[in-house]
């Protein structure tokens, strides 16, 4: 099952520039450790030993898995996984 993930801008130095990266996966942990096969840092930048960072999202087709079924959360085939660290800071 081939889909397409979003990488936002701030990920991008884990993934040579790309913005978008097409992998296999038929669930939210298949797609993200087949990111991880594919960008070893990437890995160290969104997951710990828990899974995935308390600071990062991650959606499928726009729903935020965390309302789903967290990283046993289905993706269809041609589906779109984005994932997005939370902004935090300022005054």
């Amino acid at each position: 099952m081939s889909v397409n993930v979003k990488i936002p801008t701030q990920l991008r130095a884990a993934t040579g520039g790309e913005a978008v990266a097409t992998v296999e996966g038929a669930s939210v942990a298949e797609v993200l450790e087949a990111l991880y096969e594919r960008f070893g840092e990437l890995k160290e930048r969104i997951a710990d030993e828990d899974g995935l960072r308390r600071f990062v999202n991650v959606y499928v087709g726009g729903e935020d898995i965390r309302f789903l079924d967290g990283l046993a959360t289905p993706v269809a085939d041609g589906g779109e996984v984005t994932i997005l660290p939370a902004v935090a800071g300022g005054r």
